[in-house]
């Protein structure tokens, strides 16, 4: 008679921190059919995953020794390292894997992976760039950065959260800083967006009577985005249909209208100053993109 086939284990994956994101990535791990092990801060956000089949541990140590990948969601890089630098932590981390999906800078995410190095612990940065609804689902983005291998070894496990994943490269800070670049178009953007609906609501136009033709400003967004970068990574600023002295005079009537209202206008006046300060320098001719070079200088 042949031996018996014994069954490969699941995997092993560990979530520390439950909050909205955190729990979204436990139960993807769930129905993935993972052994998941779970630990939170503050007891009792646990329960609905346990009901499920995870694993609630009473210490952080004990849930980092559970798996051998183990997956970081909490508020901050403070708070991260508040729990990955106990010396018990480390010391169970030692030769396992974490995965950091907390949001933080550049900077904090290269200081966390020294720290790692220097304790043995095998280190991967990441971000989640969509809802927590979308975990699981098609419609996940995530972007991770650390060693190439690392990824490819774990990559099995975290396709579990659906979607699609990126590799951005070896530089353990890159996915932090795509991170806070398009986070930064998006508080902007909106941002705009709630200056713009205040604005019309002094002029006696509804939000939902302006929303229509806000979306029709969003959908010129994309070619612009991809006509920006161009100019950009070629330096090629000259203008072709709309000069920095135009867009200025159009951001002074955004100011005059706003503050006529009483409605707060230091954001698009701070643009506007950009573009006279451009201008001043010369620029008048070119498009808004040689901003880009007057808000990299310093001094």
């Amino acid at each position: 008679m042949s031996a018996a086939v014994q069954p490969t284990p699941r995997p092993t994956v560990t979530v520390l921190g439950l909050g909205p994101m955190g729990r979204a990535l436990a139960s993807a791990f769930l129905n993935a059919g993972f052994t998941t092990t779970v630990w939170n801060r503050t007891p009792g956000r646990d329960q609905e995953l346990a009901a499920r089949g995870a694993v609630g541990v009473r210490s952080a140590e004990e849930a980092v020794a559970a798996s051998d990948l183990t997956v970081v969601c909490v508020v901050n890089y403070d708070a991260a390292d508040s729990v990955l630098r106990r010396p018990e932590v480390a010391t169970a981390l030692k030769g396992r894997t974490v995965v950091n999906l907390s949001a933080d800078t550049p900077a904090r995410a290269r200081g966390t992976a020294a720290w790692a190095a220097e304790h043995g612990v095998r280190y991967l940065d990441g971000a989640i760039m969509t809802p927590a609804p979308t975990i699981g689902t098609p419609h996940a983005v995530l972007i991770h950065s650390g060693p190439q291998e690392l990824y490819r070894e774990h990559r099995s496990v975290l396709d579990a959260l659906g979607g699609t994943h990126t590799h951005l490269g070896e530089d353990i800070g890159r996915a932090a800083a795509y991170d806070i670049a398009l986070l930064d178009i998006w508080w902007t953007a909106m941002t705009g967006y709630m200056h713009a609906l205040a604005v019309a609501r002094a002029e006696g136009i509804g939000a939902q009577e302006l929303a229509p033709f806000a979306k029709g400003i969003g959908a010129i967004l994309p070619p612009a985005f991809e006509e920006a970068a161009v100019e950009v990574d070629n330096g090629t600023y000259a203008a072709r249909v709309n000069p920095l002295t135009s867009a200025a005079s159009t951001m002074a009537h955004i100011v005059h209208t706003s503050e006529a209202h009483g409605i707060d206008a230091s954001v698009i006046r701070s643009a506007e100053g950009l573009a006279r300060r451009a201008i001043g320098l010369g620029h008048g001719g070119d498009e808004l993109t040689r901003l880009v070079d007057l808000m990299g200088r310093r001094g």
